[in-house]
């Protein structure tokens, strides 16, 4: 019960990584809003939780837009009674190469995984400041800090998320407020059947020739990531702030 009585918001909850962390957070003890913009995603996602007992509550929500955000924050506070902890895992998955990408491209993939979360922590922050030990975990990736190829406007966006935590955790540091980031690697979610299909390859050759890339020689589980996020955001995390944690099965070492 590392979370019991925490009151958490967690972006990006429908699916993978973020209906893990929704899950495993509950099952530590917490109480939590589930956003997506997948809102009957969210929905499935509560319904899972809600089973034990009414623990989670789904929103609808589309991150990039402030309008939205305020309407989030406000059904959040009216379910939870105030805000411990926030988790950024909602992202835009857009990738190709600096000749295909377009602007609206390069908007969106910015407006979900950078301006989206500071959104999210420019509106939860005067609820962070009045909880105790409050926190904020990021979900970046590896693609925050290598190169990979056609993965121009994804890795651009990762990269800014990770220095957006970088910057926080030295600004927020006044208000007992924690800000750090998880990075995974290759973790098999819906997004991995998206990127097959974007890339137009071979389901199990792609699958294999990834898995190989990692000292452990297989993909990552979204409910690792989850434990990495749970250890962050809980009290075990009180004097780390400002850092990332990767979970990639060796695979940047």
């Amino acid at each position: 019960m590392r979370l019991k009585s925490k009151r958490i918001i967690v972006t990006g909850g429908a699916s993978g990584i973020g209906s893990a962390i929704c899950s495993i957070f509950a099952s530590e003890g917490a109480k939590i809003v589930i956003a997506d913009i997948d809102g009957n995603g969210a929905q499935n996602t509560a319904s899972l939780i809600n089973k034990d007992n009414e623990k989670a509550l789904a929103v609808c929500s589309d991150i990039s837009s402030e309008k939205s955000v305020k309407i989030l924050i406000q059904k959040s506070v009216e379910f939870l009674g105030g805000i411990d902890i926030l988790i950024n895992d909602a992202a835009a998955f857009i990738f190709g190469s600096v000749e295909e990408i377009t602007k609206s491209d390069w908007e969106k993939v910015f407006g979900v995984n950078v301006i989206g979360s500071s959104n999210m922590i420019k509106y939860a922050l005067p609820y962070l400041k009045k909880s105790h030990n409050s926190s904020i975990v990021n979900i970046a990736s590896v693609s925050s800090f290598i190169a990979q190829p056609s993965f121009i406007p994804y890795n651009a966006s990762k990269g800014a998320l990770l220095q957006l935590t970088r910057c926080l955790a030295l600004d927020l540091a006044k208000y007992d407020i924690r800000v750090n980031a998880v990075s995974p690697g290759a973790i098999y979610t819906p997004a991995t059947e998206r990127h097959i299909e974007f890339e137009g390859v071979d389901r199990d050759e792609f699958l294999k020739s990834v898995a190989e890339t990692s000292f452990l020689k297989r993909l990552g589980k979204p409910e690792e990531v989850a434990k990495a996020a749970l250890f962050l955001a809980s009290d075990e995390a009180s004097f780390i702030t400002g850092t990332q944690l990767v979970v990639d099965g060796g695979a940047t070492v």
